[in-house]
């Protein structure tokens, strides 16, 4: 928990920048896994933390401009809870540590905002039904509700990250980098994935924080967010390995490293992982404030585009082809999102909101409508850049079958990869107000460092 200052700060601007009304804050409840009281591990709503700060189930707070009032609503520990969880502050304490003098239990909150509040999207089933009761309306009504004032004011504050959170995502980046170097350092031939991810979990418990997402631990890359542990690692595969941690305060890490299971890449995995590598350190350089991200995402499109008509999988003019969405049978995903205390960062809000404009609209177009951001970029502003090569077997047999670019592949040579499987390099930046800055301790990423990992660790 920050000092309680930031957190009135962080509400008397968004008082400002609302002018007046209501705004509602519902936090996270507990969620049952297969009976009630066998929980899914706990995470607080990040919106809610961003400006209340309290990490509990079974908070609502309230915010109200006009009366310039701050209101935190939870029910006080009964001794029918102690006996489970020990002595717990009261709600009226809790509140005094992030700045907030009225409380009352969850039965007044009715009475306090009598429908009339200002809501953000509801992304859990008992916050639906929670506002369906609230504004006596039905569940599927209860989306018609939303106030976009509300979304883009909270959207526009969040998106600029403060020091106090530069340093939470540093931690958050310090501790990811610490298990991708772990992971990198143990995998051997004959380790199943899930192996890795237990590594992976234990560095982070041993920093005492939580995962960020569910970790991608695989040796069939191709499959973007693949969460299937059970493959057994050789030599000659290539293990892609996405992961983040948590800071203490809730920040997200996210980074992810192709490595050889061997000690060192084969010529066709070394070639695209290269061509990967360029395209990530094009995009790297390109990171400015009032750059769009939309045009940077583009520019590593070529650069990978370039790069794969070097070792004959592309042909072409460059830009032609990316016009014409070429690069998607190799690059089918957006380049990066923000990211902040959600690893794709205000998700729940609408990419709509949190990664474009009213100018700017995102794209329906296969390839571009997976790039969550597209904006021009500000100081503040915590990204992710992560390109990749992905050979997907279906989706050659579909863009071969429609012909429509036969101008820019060569399938007669992609044919020989439909095996390869994939690559992708990420890495976290805040943009500064000359250009950006890498978050957390520096990992291997150049292909020969990469290798050298591998070597020395394989060689103990």
């Amino acid at each position: 928990m920050f000092n309680k200052e930031i957190y009135q700060q962080r509400r008397a601007e968004l008082k400002a920048r609302m002018g007046s009304g209501q705004l509602l804050f519902l936090g996270n409840d507990e969620a049952s896994i297969n009976f009630k009281h066998n929980w899914y591990p706990y995470r607080q709503d990040s919106t809610f933390l961003y400006y209340f700060g309290i990490s509990l189930p079974g908070l609502v707070a309230v915010i109200d401009c006009d009366e310039d009032k701050d209101y935190i609503f939870g029910n006080d520990y009964e001794i029918d809870d102690i006996v489970w969880t020990g002595p717990q502050p009261t709600i009226a304490e809790l509140a005094e540590k992030v700045g907030v003098s009225h409380t009352a239990p969850l039965s007044k909150l009715d009475a306090l905002v009598k429908g009339h509040c200002q809501i953000l999207p509801p992304y859990r089933g008992e916050h639906v039904l929670q506002l369906s009761e609230i504004f006596n309306k039905p569940v599927k009504e209860v989306e018609n509700l939303v106030s976009v004032p509300f979304i883009k004011a909270v959207a526009t504050q969040r998106n600029i990250k403060s020091a106090e959170e530069l340093v939470e995502l540093n931690k958050a980046v310090t501790t990811t980098s610490e298990i991708h170097l772990a992971v990198m350092k143990a995998a051997r031939p004959g380790m199943k994935e899930h192996e890795l991810v237990a590594i992976a979990t234990k560095v982070a418990r041993d920093n005492n924080v939580s995962l960020s997402f569910p970790p991608i631990a695989t040796i069939n890359g191709q499959t973007l967010h693949n969460h299937y542990y059970g493959n057994t690692i050789n030599n000659g595969d290539i293990m892609l390995f996405d992961c983040g941690a948590e800071s203490p305060e809730f920040y997200a890490g996210d980074m992810t490293r192709t490595f050889p299971v061997s000690a060192a890449f084969d010529n066709r995995q070394r070639e695209l992982y290269e061509i990967v590598y360029k395209a990530h350190r094009t995009a790297v350089e390109a990171l400015k404030p009032g750059k769009r991200f939309m045009d940077v995402h583009l520019l590593a499109a070529e650069t990978l585009v370039e790069g794969l008509k070097g070792v004959g999988l592309m042909k072409g003019d460059t830009q032609e082809a990316v016009a014409n969405g070429a690069h998607t049978m190799f690059f089918q995903c957006g380049l990066g999102h923000m990211m902040g205390m959600d690893v794709h960062d205000m998700e729940n809000l609408g990419e709509q909101y949190v990664g474009y404009t009213d100018q700017l609209k995102k794209s329906t177009e296969f390839g571009l409508k997976s790039l969550r951001l597209g904006k021009e970029l500000e100081p503040g502003n915590v990204i992710t850049v992560e390109p990749g090569i992905y050979i997907i077997p279906e989706l050659i047999d579909m863009y071969k079958e429609s012909g429509k670019l036969d101008a820019f592949i060569n399938y007669d040579k992609l044919e020989t990869y439909r095996d390869f499987g994939g690559i992708r390099i990420e890495e976290d930046f805040v943009i500064t107000e000359s250009g950006s800055d890498l978050l957390g301790t520096p990992l291997a990423i150049a292909p020969d460092e990469v290798e050298q990992v591998r070597s020395s660790s394989l060689s103990l």
